[in-house]
């Protein structure tokens, strides 16, 4: 990746993208930290750098994704989620993801690197890395506003310079997100933030930041095998900027997974309670994917997949995804002091999936609807 994310670049063309096409999934290699993983030699990867113009990061290709913090998935001993993120990164899992309005997810990350400071040795704070999100109304984004917002997630996260400062804006219609992202450029020329990022921007607006001169890494966005659309335009435009995606719902809060599979969550008591807001968002993209039928379809094809292999179904579902273009990593939501699943995480590194087990799950993802059609590009889902 280089500057050329910063050029203009020709606008995409007026006829629709193809569907996602059966492929045959690339194999990486990483080595030491930092290392691209567009190399075809085996191993696995653990690592890869996102980088622009000169800015650069290395982040663990599977995120501990911290939304669940906020409420809603059960209460959170701050103590308890302080040593179950010590254990996540004891285990290579070394990679945080948060936003301001996580609940307290920016002072849990702030207790634990201090804990990481007083309790392991430099090099592996060297390893540890906090991306948060700024998520601010669309007033009048002034220099001091910008500032005291990302002052105000340094003190909280205890950094001089936040890893990763994501950036989401509600409304297309008012341009102040360049205004904001000029003055967040310039906050990290000056030291207080190493790598500026996107979160739930669609394709235009990206190239246009990027035609603006901002030094965009990543774009943070939904994608899993029943949300496909940052493999069309997106991804297109991520190929020729070096721009790469960070993808959250992979595993669509759990529905991805065994316990779901072979239920009717239609009838009351009949299945598993959708009782998380995860949960419940992800049904919701499930019914206009396709319907539950046909996800029952996708979680029998996964577990075909998942047993030929001795992992669980969500390890294959984020496999799926880390295959793809231009993706650099994953969430896995994390429920800190709550439960944990270190092992079954680590094993995504690991597995390898071939060009049948691909191309059999690619055949049911594209079964159900196109969704670009229906809900937009990514991030509309936000701004209907």
């Amino acid at each position: 990746m280089s500057s050329t994310a910063a050029r203009a670049v020709p606008p995409p063309a007026a006829a629709p993208p193809p569907r996602p096409r059966l492929v045959r999934p690339a194999r990486c290699t990483g080595g030491a930290a930092g290392a691209a993983v567009e190399t075809a030699t085996a191993g696995p990867v653990r690592v890869e750098t996102v980088s622009n113009s000169g800015d650069s990061l290395a982040i663990c290709r599977v995120l501990n994704g911290m939304w669940q913090t906020s409420g809603g998935w059960g209460r959170i001993d701050r103590d308890d989620a302080v040593d179950a993120m010590l254990a996540y990164a004891d285990a290579g899992l070394s990679t945080f993801d948060m936003a301001d309005h996580y609940g307290p997810a920016e002072d849990l990350y702030g207790m634990f690197i201090n804990r990481v400071r007083r309790e392991r040795p430099p090099e592996f704070l060297e390893e540890i890395k906090g991306l948060t999100k700024w998520v601010p109304p669309p007033v009048k984004m002034t220099r001091s506003y910008v500032e005291d917002n990302i002052n105000r997630s340094r003190k909280r996260m205890d950094v001089a310079a936040l890893d990763m400062l994501q950036f989401h804006w509600w409304d297309y219609s008012n341009p102040g997100y360049l205004d904001a992202l000029k003055h967040i450029t310039d906050l990290k020329d000056e030291g207080k933030i190493k790598t500026v990022a996107l979160t739930n921007f669609d394709t235009d607006r990206l190239q246009i930041i990027l035609e603006n001169g901002i030094p965009v890494v990543s774009n943070q966005v939904q994608h899993s095998i029943v949300d496909m659309r940052p493999q069309q335009r997106m991804a297109e435009l991520c190929q020729l900027t070096g721009v790469k995606l960070i993808t959250y719902g992979t595993v669509m809060g759990g529905l991805l997974s065994e316990k779901f599979l072979d239920t009717n969550v239609s009838i009351p008591f009949a299945g598993p309670p959708l009782n998380t807001p995860s949960l419940q968002k992800y049904k919701r993209m499930v019914d206009v994917w396709g319907g539950w039928s046909l996800f029952q379809t996708l979680l029998q094809t996964l577990k075909k997949v998942s047993l030929k292999h001795g992992v669980p179904i969500a390890t294959v579902a984020v496999r799926y995804i880390l295959n793809q273009t231009s993706v650099a990593g994953s969430m896995v939501g994390v429920r800190l002091g709550l439960s944990e699943h270190i092992r079954d995480t680590n094993a995504i590194f690991s597995l390898e999936l071939d060009e049948e087990d691909m191309n059999i799950i690619t055949e049911v993802s594209n079964k159900g609807r196109d969704l670009m059609d229906i809900i937009g590009d990514c991030g509309d889902e936000y701004r209907a």
